[in-house]
């Protein structure tokens, strides 16, 4: 049977889950021979993808939670798939979440069994990195397209690589022009992630293993200022949390540095990231736009395996990660002269050529502290 649809990629992920899909998209639009139609949670897909070739549709979903039955948002998203029931579903979600929520919602569509795959049915392999699964994943084919799927692309580059749209690009230009930073090397620190906020307030350091303590990020912005005095820092992060930005850059002492507090739109941070000298992130979704955008990079891990979870960079640029397991389980646990020594050995910003044929795979140096890829 020849598929009559887009692909369709279904993933309930968080910002990075959603950056690390990208080679996967590019695989199955080269595949197929059409862009993907992606659904997943939260508003920021659009976004994300908005200069991407291999996606020109979304189905957006607010929520997963609550029964399906009390729950029209997703009877809007069942009937939006009810209409692409013809196109092959692949399933990038673990088996308690499909099976809860995703099946539920396919068999309500009228999505047929053989249409579909579920990469809870190829499991992870030792050692494996996210994208390299995913990419295994995007090898296979549901049953009702085995005899007119194209052929499984000889060469897929297995690192996400991101553009930033023109609308994004002057309106980044715009911001900086107007905080006059336009004329100075830009440095992102990233200090929150998910977990930093709680409903009624910011979570204790303790209950968060990816908090680095605000005097070592003091310190390390001072040690920026040093080794590059003209540059413009900013504490990033999403607008939810522009609070504890500003709570954050009040208690560093800032007089003789030129940084500041910066709550971005995602837009407006990819455009950044394309246009930034380098950015120090904990282990968060912007430290993987960020290295999917080129962006020298250097990341603190916690209680996660770097050998699955590190973002991958553009060839030509680099990310240095710090931490993680089974060295350490919290980011408290690196010291600040690590960071520095580390943001001072970034290269100087070089732009990835774009993608003709064949290239070698990015590879991966582990000395035990830190982790480069060479394009």
């Amino acid at each position: 049977m020849a598929p009559t649809q887009s692909p369709v990629v279904i993933r309930f992920g968080r910002l990075g889950d959603t950056v690390l899909l990208q080679p996967l998209l590019r695989k199955l639009h080269l595949r197929y021979g059409r862009p993907c139609r992606l659904l997943t949670l939260g508003s920021w897909s659009p976004v994300l993808y908005s200069a991407q070739a291999e996606v020109d549709a979304f189905i957006p979903l607010r929520s997963q939670y609550g029964p399906l039955w009390l729950h029209p948002e997703r009877w809007r998203v069942a009937l939006s798939l009810r209409g692409l029931r013809d196109a092959p579903f692949y399933v990038c979600e673990p088996e308690l979440r499909t099976r809860t929520k995703i099946r539920p919602l396919l068999a309500l569509a009228g999505v047929p069994g053989e249409h579909c795959q579920f990469i809870e049915d190829m499991p992870l392999a030792e050692g494996e990195h996210w994208v390299d699964w995913l990419l295994r994943f995007g090898d296979t084919t549901p049953p009702a397209f085995h005899q007119a799927c194209g052929a499984v692309p000889a060469y897929c580059r297995a690192v996400p690589q991101l553009q930033v749209g023109v609308a994004e690009r002057r309106d980044g230009a715009a911001w900086l022009q107007a905080h006059g930073m336009a004329d100075r090397p830009l440095v992102l620190l990233q200090p929150a992630n998910k977990r930093t906020l709680r409903w009624n307030g910011v979570r204790r350091p303790h209950e968060d293993d990816k908090s680095w303590p605000v005097e070592r990020w003091a310190t390390l912005a001072r040690s920026i200022s040093q080794r590059l005095p003209q540059a413009q820092m900013l504490l990033c992060g999403a607008p939810a949390e522009a609070g504890y930005l500003n709570t954050l850059l009040a208690s560093m002492d800032t007089a003789s540095i030129r940084i500041d507090a910066a709550a971005l739109p995602l837009g407006r941070l990819k455009a950044l990231l394309e246009h930034a000298h380098s950015m120090v992130s904990v282990d968060t979704g912007p430290a993987h736009l960020a290295a999917a955008l080129g962006c020298p990079l250097v990341v603190l891990f916690g209680a996660r395996s770097p050998q699955l979870w590190s973002p991958r960079s553009n060839p030509g640029s680099t990310v240095t990660l710090l931490g993680g397991l089974p060295l350490t389980r919290r980011v408290d646990e690196i010291d600040t002269a690590q960071v520095v020594a580390a943001w001072r050995r970034l290269p100087a910003r070089a732009r990835a050529p774009a993608e003709a044929g064949p290239q070698r795979e990015p590879v991966c140096r582990n000395d035990r502290q830190s982790v480069g890829c060479d394009g």
